[in-house]
């Protein structure tokens, strides 16, 4: 089986439909894929629906195995990998090793832990229904659809992929149509290492193939995307109750204590929201810093982005604007937080010169404007005073955003974590738990619902199946009716016993 769709869409005139994935940074063609209608797509779930048979009856450690070569495999061809999504995303060389880096370690642990995640194990019966033994396992849902995004085109969509294969599911995937060069090499070296049946396929193609993959008959969709799509995926899927995993955006904040080490602090905060082009999800986009270090941490912070400069160069401290029609995103959000009495202590408008942002540090910025309420998704940053880092927390939350946030603090990192309403924190440090597998990845509000990576991600791809068995025949039987009178007063009686002291 071959790792794609089959028989591609014909235009009129009989010529297969194709589009053509482009280099950002030369708008060269990278290479042509299939547009894959919703009937080519139905037929890849059909497909996918009796090799998950096959998948599941293979067991953890049958999987593993498979699995494990997968992985080999992807590290044999790792500077083909990395080639590729530099081509299609324009990072630099160096952020797709780190990609390829954390696909692999992810693989890795989810099929390593999957067994004892998901296999079948004793419970509690309790002290009422002690003549009964409960066990309970966690099987797979089946078919899973996943539509990844284009910003960390492997290592976002893996975040799903690899958990549902180790969890016993075959896996549909629609790639973004910026980034379906790395998909197709995902699953088309996924079927070098498992040939029999096509457990992982892809389907490339806009809107309307991801489209076509909700309402396919799919178990489950995990989504990576824009909060806006995300709504419109969960309102596809509501139709046939297929349940959803929505990881959406965020507008994430960094809060700087007075206590914290400023120089660790401000080269974090520069790399968390500049790296990649700052096309990070669980990027920095808003700083919150203690009135009493503000200048000195904000002076550091303008002393590195002025060194950074963007460019198509393998060893460019960043690259372009993968997607055209975010580069006026950002310029409406600078330009706002300008009009609106903000100052721009690095870059400006200026430094908009698609398909290339130079860093652009922004201060004083309202909290009411865009930069600070929405997504940019962009190497900008907003860095506001505050009286102390607990305002910053308050402000931190008012968003309706909650996907991750970062803490710097010496003595209350903790504390101040705690306070946060988001999924993950990191404390002196940004962005870490994305690279932990055994830690959940996800957030709350706008950010989406569900869990990928970790204990979670794995039980996030399959439902629990409860099991008891009668041991021996109790005095007090309530499942008759030819229970004593007595029974349900002995029952009472027992529980308050019990429960009730």
């Amino acid at each position: 089986m071959t790792q794609t769709a089959s028989n591609s869409a014909l235009s009129a005139d009989g010529e297969q439909r194709r589009f053509a994935s482009l280099d950002p940074r030369t708008g060269e063609v990278v290479a042509h894929h299939p547009i894959h209608t919703a009937a080519e797509v139905e037929d890849a779930v059909s497909s996918a629906r009796e090799a998950a048979a096959w998948w599941a009856g293979l067991g953890f450690e049958g999987r593993k195995t498979k699995l494990d070569a997968w992985r080999k495999i992807l590290s044999q061809r790792s500077d083909e990998f990395i080639s590729l999504i530099s081509s299609e995303t324009g990072k630099p060389a160096d952020d797709s090793r780190v990609e390829v880096a954390l696909v692999m370690d992810h693989l890795h642990w989810a099929s390593r832990h999957a067994g004892r995640v998901l296999g079948k194990r004793r419970v509690s019966s309790g002290m009422l229904m002690f003549n009964h033994g409960a066990t309970l396992e966690y099987r797979p849902l089946g078919v899973v659809g996943v539509i990844g995004p284009w910003n960390y085109p492997a290592h976002t969509p893996m975040g799903s992929i690899s958990y549902a294969l180790s969890a016993g599911n075959a896996v549909v995937f629609k790639p973004s149509e910026f980034t379906p060069g790395v998909g197709t090499f995902l699953a088309s070296t996924f079927t070098e290492a498992v040939p029999e049946f096509p457990v992982f396929q892809v389907v490339t193609g806009f809107g309307e193939t991801g489209a076509a993959l909700v309402g396919a008959g799919v178990d489950k969709i995990a989504f990576t995307g824009s909060t806006r799509t995300g709504k419109k995926v969960m309102a596809a899927a509501a139709s046939s109750l297929t349940p959803v995993l929505v990881e959406c955006g965020g507008k994430d904040a960094l809060i700087v204590d007075s206590d914290a080490d400023l120089t660790a602090a401000a080269e974090a905060a520069i790399w968390g929201a500049v790296s990649n082009a700052g096309q990070t999800c669980a990027g920095v986009e808003r700083i919150y810093v203690a009135e009493d270090v503000a200048d000195e941490f904000t002076e550091i912070v303008v002393k590195r982005a002025k060194k950074l400069k963007p460019g198509g160069e393998p060893n460019a401290n960043l690259g372009p604007i993968t997607m055209p029609s975010q580069v006026e995103i950002i310029r409406e959000h600078v330009q706002d937080a300008l009009d609106r009495g903000g100052k721009a202590l690095v870059g400006g408008p200026d430094s908009i010169r698609p398909p290339y942002v130079e860093p652009v540090v922004l201060v004083d910025v309202p909290e009411d404007s865009l930069a600070v309420t929405e997504e940019t998704f962009g190497p900008t940053v907003v860095i506001n005073r505050v009286p102390n880092a607990l305002e910053g927390v308050r402000l931190a939350n008012q968003s309706k955003y909650g996907l991750g946030a970062a803490v710097f603090s010496k003595s209350r990192g903790e504390e101040l974590a705690s306070e946060l309403r988001v999924g993950m924190v990191s404390i002196n440090s940004v962005l870490t738990y994305a690279a932990i597998p055994g830690l959940p990845f996800g957030g709350v509000g706008d950010s989406g619902f569900g869990r990928i990576h970790g204990d979670d991600g794995l039980r996030e791809f399959t439902y629990a199946k409860a099991v008891t068995k009668l041991k021996f025949s109790s005095l007090i039987n309530m499942a008759t009716f030819d229970r004593s009178s007595m029974a349900g007063k002995q029952m009472l009686r027992l529980a308050r016993m019990l429960f009730g002291r």
